[in-house]
């Protein structure tokens, strides 16, 4: 028995199985024991999650009420960190596709072409057709900027009216314009497109626009909030 207790505290942390789950359960809990939680308390921790051999008696009993509340008042903060870890190494695992997390302007009516025909087969382009001085585009533009930060395997863009040597097209009427890309395929074509927003907007409303037609992929993992930012324990 003491030989398999000596394989499980040897495993790997990324070990796959029952043992190596609990493995990795046992090291973040350790890695996660608050500095600040008394000399004591630690010692306590540390002693119900590295059980040993050794220590049959200690193994076996049962539990303390002391132990109990430390169990109360450490699990739910330990395993919600631990779950947000073992959730962003997967969504890493499965995110294919080149990252971009910034807006791109293009310079010509080439450049627009070229982003739309040879972008990977698994992005999704979106393009801002603006003009300077036209209401709304600077602030669409903002909102972008904003919002390639959170979806960085989307390629957001921008061009100029003017430079997509199609100017006749996009007039101010209809700027400004967000085209949505896919494999070459168009995907979304909203022309004037800040009359579905109200006069003063923010990147939280293009984003759920764009999300009623179901044209944004997941947000990035690390975009969201950290439920375990100070003063969000759960008590």
């Amino acid at each position: 028995m003491s030989g398999s207790t000596q394989e499980e505290e040897d495993l790997p942390a990324n070990h796959t199985g029952p043992k190596g789950v609990i493995n990795d359960w046992r090291r973040f809990k350790l890695d996660s024991v608050d500095q600040t939680v008394p000399q004591s308390k630690r010692q306590l921790l540390r002693q119900m999650s590295t059980p040993r051999e050794d220590d049959k008696e200690r193994v076996y009993r049962k539990m303390s009420v002391q132990e109990y509340e430390l169990i109360q008042e450490e699990d739910e903060r330990v395993l919600k960190r631990y779950r947000k870890q073992c959730m962003q190494e997967m969504h890493e695992r499965l995110s294919f596709g080149p990252k971009f997390e910034a807006v791109y302007e293009l310079d010509s009516g080439e450049a627009f072409l070229e982003v739309i025909e040879k972008e990977h087969r698994l992005t999704l382009v979106v393009v801002h057709i603006y003009e300077n001085g036209v209401e709304g585009c600077e602030q669409l533009n903002s909102c972008l900027d904003c919002l390639a930060t959170e979806y960085s395997t989307v390629k957001f863009c921008r061009i100029d009216a003017v430079a997509t040597g199609a100017a006749e097209r996009f007039s101010s009427e209809v700027l400004p314009t967000l085209l949505v890309y896919k494999a070459g395929e168009l995907l979304g074509n909203f022309l004037a497109v800040t009359k579905h927003f109200s006069e003063e907007f923010f990147a939280t409303d293009v984003e759920a626009f764009l999300n009623e037609y179901g044209l944004l992929p997941e947000k990035d993992f690390a975009a969201c909030p950290d439920d375990d930012d100070e003063g969000g324990d759960v008590e």
